[in-house]
């Protein structure tokens, strides 16, 4: 199947915004966004990892509503630890996105870079490359101005999203917050989508009055797909390449997963892959997808496991065991699963959501990666 001169043989893409025809539903949540960020909002956009905000978002920018009118940015500084990081994460984004619209639109943003301009590069044609690291960037308080001050004068509006917003409460310096809302609040050329996994952390952030974001947007909480929608889009997209899907199938993978998007996609790819043209993908088909999907990640997770502290890894396996699990500080969590205390759990919890593999919900915990829960369950 071909969408926008991109060719996918299997339609579960797995990775990035394919297109329309591969994107399922989302169409009241697109229809939000959409109008939110073309009548003058900011948004948070807050939900777990993995239901897909990302590729929502892009899915947005790619409406004509939008394309037609905003130059548009997605900037994902989860992997960043401070402010220089994330300066240089979104100048470099706003660069690479920029050049192909043209010389004239790639100068503007280069004119106002005083800080930085020794630092980039041109290869032989004279295009420019971001090719600076971090320790290039003498002043990011000044550079994120700059880029700030591009953005208040760019020929078009801009939509600047910034995905895993979270993570800048990790930085050590602790003014972040407020000189990035002193920015947005001035920025009146650009709207800002604030995406971010970390529930407690994200609303913390816009519902505290302490705290310089407060009601300085409109916040967006983004829920699981849809039964009904995903089990059409994965029996449309089965009997267009002339496969069937058995009735219950879907339902089955959607009540394994709790409808999070990605692990839904991983499992329909393998189940797609291993049907036969003409043939039938059945309930008994799941167990297998799901083990293949588990033996190649299996070193990985190995790794992962192994290098836990003793503590911190037998918490882990205690939390999988009950899938959600309350009270665990309390004398029968830690009796039923032989642990050393309440104290040991109650250190080794935050270094594991540090670590991204537990999450938190309404003080209920699981492990985070659906997959290595299995892979736990399976080998320890």
């Amino acid at each position: 199947m071909k969408e926008n001169g991109i060719y996918n043989e299997n339609p579960f893409v797995t990775s990035g915004y394919a297109g329309p025809e591969y994107f399922c539903d989302r169409e009241k949540e697109s229809a939000d966004l959409i109008d939110l960020l073309t009548n003058g909002n900011n948004v948070a956009l807050i939900s777990p990892r993995r239901y897909g905000k990302t590729d929502l978002l892009r899915h947005c920018f790619a409406q004509k509503e939008i394309k037609d009118r905003f130059h548009t940015f997605i900037v994902d500084i989860y992997s960043t630890k401070s402010v220089t990081e994330m300066v240089n994460k979104l100048g470099s984004v706003v660069l690479e996105t920029l050049k192909p619209k043209g010389r004239i639109v790639w100068e503007k943003f280069l004119s106002v870079l005083a800080s930085v301009r020794s630092e980039i590069s041109f290869d032989i044609n004279g295009v420019p490359s971001w090719s600076m690291s971090v320790g290039d960037i003498d002043a990011p308080d000044t550079t994120l101005g700059e880029i700030f001050k591009y953005l208040q004068q760019a020929d078009k509006p801009c939509i600047v999203a910034i995905d895993e917003f979270q993570q800048i409460t990790r930085y050590a310096d602790t003014n972040t917050e407020a000189l990035l809302r002193t920015h947005v609040q001035y920025c009146s050329n650009a709207k800002f989508v604030f995406s971010g996994s970390r529930q407690h952390l994200m609303g913390s952030m816009f519902t505290s009055p302490a705290r310089p974001f407060y009601q300085s947007v409109t916040i967006y909480a983004l829920k699981p797909l849809p039964l009904d929608k995903y089990t059409a889009f994965c029996h449309y997209h089965f009997e267009s390449c002339g496969k069937q899907l058995d009735k219950g199938v879907v339902e089955e993978l959607y009540r394994r997963y709790d409808g999070v998007t990605y692990y839904l996609h991983c499992v329909m790819n393998r189940l797609f892959a291993n049907t036969a043209p003409h043939g039938v993908c059945k309930m008994e088909d799941i167990d297998k997808a799901e083990q293949s999907i588990i033996d190649m990640s299996s070193p990985i997770y190995e790794d992962l496991f192994y290098q836990l502290p003793e503590k911190q890894s037998r918490v882990l396996v205690a939390i999988g065991r009950e899938g959600w699990a309350s009270n665990i500080t309390s004398g029968k969590f830690v009796k039923r699963h032989g642990l050393v205390s309440p104290n040991s759990v109650k250190a080794a919890v935050p270094a594991l959501i540090d670590k991204g593999m537990l999450t938190m919900d309404k003080g209920s915990y699981q492990v985070y990666d659906k997959f290595f829960d299995l892979w736990l369950k399976q080998n320890v």
